[in-house]
């Protein structure tokens, strides 16, 4: 199904029983509806459940301006709207548990409950050698604008790009580049105390992507939270230990009904 919001057309699927709890799944950066799949199937047996392909990913058309982190919140605020959404679940892996922040702890929106997974939104501190190679790539990229002509400096730029980017950026087109940048550089935790809806936090205990240690400020800022370890996941933790995730999930949406 598409729906447009702000002129883009936004892909997205729901499935499960009417009259009941209504489930929103906002999955992360470079992924689409279908990495959410088996979850999705499960819990659209006892729910309504909705998969979004937000914005510059999967079916959905990319954004036509430079999007950040809040911007992606308006989109989910504008598809709860129309669809008439009033008191979902959201639940958010990685990118997806970003924009939940926003939407929440910024924005206000109020929803029954909250599911983050292995969720990004806490920038890292970084060491003298990150920093390093951020001043190293500026200087260079400067020298070469003035050493060539402005086609062959913008090839070699993009060559720099490819080699000193993470595989998200080099993966991504010009345009999410950009909207990549954006989304990374901003840290969401001044957002956790605004939350208040009941949170629960899952992890991977070897999640590379997005460290343990961020789950821990996350339960520690969120005052209505819990966090629970997935032993020997990684980043995607709810596909690494999926029959323990839906446990712990029906647990805490039973949980949140009593």
């Amino acid at each position: 199904m598409n729906i447009n919001i702000n002129g883009m057309n936004v892909n997205y699927i729901v499935q499960g029983v009417e009259n009941e709890r209504e489930i929103i799944l906002l999955h992360g950066w470079g992924a689409n509806i279908k990495t959410f799949g088996p979850v999705y199937q499960y819990l659209s047996c006892h729910n309504k459940v909705y998969a979004i392909d937000m914005p510059g990913f999967g079916k959905s058309d990319e954004p036509s301006k430079d999007y950040h982190v809040i911007d992606y919140a308006k989109v989910i605020l504008e598809f709860m709207n129309q669809l008439k959404i009033k008191n979902p679940v959201l639940v958010g892996h990685s990118f997806g548990g970003r924009v939940i922040m926003k939407l929440v702890g910024e924005l206000g929106f109020t929803p029954k409950s909250i599911i983050l997974v292995d969720s990004a939104g806490i920038k890292p501190k970084r060491k003298p050698s990150y920093y390093f190679r951020v001043y190293s790539y500026k200087f260079a990229k400067n020298t070469v604008k003035l050493l060539f002509k402005k086609e062959k400096a913008e090839k070699i730029i993009s060559d720099m790009r490819k080699k000193k980017g993470s595989t998200d950026y080099r993966n991504a087109s010009d345009t999410m580049k950009s909207v990549f940048i954006n989304v990374v550089n901003e840290d969401l935790r001044y957002t956790l105390p605004n939350i208040k809806s009941p949170t629960l936090i899952i992890w991977g205990e070897n999640d590379l992507e997005t460290p343990l240690k961020d789950a821990k400020i996350m339960e520690r800022l969120i005052p209505d939270s819990g966090l629970v370890i997935l032993k020997g996941a990684g980043h995607y933790s709810y596909l690494d230990n999926l029959n323990e995730f839906l446990i712990i999930v029906d647990h805490f949406l039973k949980g949140c009904e009593e």
